[in-house]
Parts: C-alpha cells; structure tokens; sequence
C-alpha cells in the first residue's frame, strides 16, 4: 500500500504547480528543497530547524537549518498549508483530469481515509500534525491528505526502527545505499559531507555491517531486511482496521492514478525512498 500511496503524496514535492505556488509566497524555487521543507513541515506549525531536523531525521541538520530558518520569515506555516492544498488541486487536475470527480476516486478517498482515521499518532508528531488538520471537503484532496497521513504515520515508525538498529540519520543512509537501495550520488541530497559520510561507513564497518567498499555484509542485509521489517509491523494497524477486503478494493481502485503519477514523469526514476529495492 506504501508503494501505491507514496507517488500520490509526492506529487507535491515535484509537480510544476506546486513550485508556482512556493514561488507566489516568495520561496525560491529554482530547486526544490526550499518549498519542501516548509511544505512538509508546515503542520507542525512554527518550528525551529532542531525540531524539523529531528522529525526529518535523514537530512543533514545544516541543510535543515539552511532552508528552515528562512522559511517562516518567508511565509507563515497557516499560508505554507493553503498553498500546498491548491498546489495539490491543481496537479491532481492536471495529472487525472475528469477521474478528479469519477465515483472511483471517492471510493478510494472514503477508504483511504478510514485507513488514516484509524492510525494511532501516539509518538508519531508528522502523522500526528497531518491528522489534527481539518480535512478538506473535495474527495481528491481528501485521498492526498490521507495518503500524507498514511506515509508520515509509516515514517515516523521507520525512524523508531532505526533507533532500535542503532542507526543514527547518516548511517541511515549509508546502510541503505549498502543494499543498493539508490546510488550514494543520489543520498548526496540529503546534504552530508563526504567525510560525515566516510566517518559513518568506517563506523557500520567496525560492526561488521558494511565492507569497506561500501557494500552491505550478510548481517548489514540482515539488519536492514529487520529494519524494514519492523517498519511494516509498525505501519499495519490503520490497514488491519480497514480489513482485507478493503485493502484489496483500494489496491485496485488505486491503480490508475499510481499508473499517471508515475507516467507523468514528474517524480525522479531514482529517489532514495529506495521504491522497488528493499
């Protein structure tokens, strides 16, 4: 359900309107990172770069600083929110044209957002701040708030799972790459230095996780296949409320619009979400 939910969400971080809207409050959009850590952290209201740092986790805590501290000068986090439900409206119109309004996509929206309703946010405060946002009236804003829910409630469960692998936010990744999940060029976005990056691959090596070329040992493939793991189990009550059969028809109902996200061509053919490689 991740792999079906996941490029319905990040739309918003790609779509050309959404970088309109970013840059009608004043962000600068010549890439993306400034419209996306106001856009994904604006429910959490007026934060500072420490704490989006900590819920972000994987991103480097200079390049958090970098774009949050700006940010909230730029636009207050109550605009930030606005902006993203029109940027979304807009793609989505764009992306499914007349499906925006089809019976189909209500179903879904309904079903999905019975699977978000039903996710506990206890210790989950990116789920946590979507969930406490009143939910927009149109079905096709609803299925994108609710496939946010979904992933940060997900989210916010993988970071609990890497603490319990001992994985601090670079060894993260390095270990991630290890598996082959994306190249190590492409974690570069996240904005660590080549030596934070060696000093963590010399670290998961001296635990027996990592080869010295960066490949991943049997029990750094064992320790991530754990990690994904205890993601899933983590992840699975919103989907065990919603029942097999209504996790089978949403699968289904899905498919058309995963299919044009993807054929769109917005989202990058390499991400270090890893989709496809874990």
């Amino acid at each position: 359900m991740w792999h079906l939910l996941e490029p319905l969400h990040a739309v918003l971080y790609y779509a050309p309107e959404a970088f309109e809207e970013a840059a009608a409050l004043g962000f600068d959009t010549r890439e993306r990172w400034p419209s996306y850590f106001p856009y994904r952290a604006a429910p959490l209201g007026e934060i500072g770069p420490r704490q989006v740092a900590s819920a972000f986790y994987s991103f480097s805590p200079r390049m958090v600083a970098e774009h949050v501290e700006p940010a909230w000068r730029i636009a207050s986090p109550g605009a930030v929110l606005e902006a993203r439900t029109r940027a979304v409206d807009r793609a989505y119109r764009a992306l499914f044209g007349d499906q925006v309004d089809s019976p189909e996509l209500a179903e879904a929206a309904a079903l999905a957002r019975r699977a978000a309703e039903a996710a506990d946010t206890a210790a989950r405060p990116l789920a946590a701040a979507n969930a406490a946002l009143p939910w927009p009236q149109a079905p096709h804003l609803q299925l994108w708030r609710a496939a946010t829910i979904l992933r940060e409630h997900r989210g916010d469960g993988h970071l609990a799972a890497l603490l319990l692998a001992g994985l601090d936010p670079v060894e993260s990744l390095v270990s991630f790459a290890a598996i082959g999940a994306a190249s190590v060029e492409r974690f570069e976005s996240r904005g660590w230095t080549r030596g934070e990056w060696a000093a963590a691959r010399d670290r998961l090596t001296a635990r027996g996780l990592v080869d010295e070329d960066g490949t991943a040992t049997e029990e750094g493939r064992a320790l991530r296949h754990r990690v994904e793991r205890h993601t899933d189990q983590l992840a699975a009550g919103p989907w065990q409320s919603l029942g097999p059969d209504g996790v089978d028809r949403l699968a289904g109902l899905l498919g058309d619009y995963w299919v044009a996200v993807l054929g769109s061509g917005l989202l990058p053919s390499e991400t270090t979400l890893g989709i496809g490689k874990v």
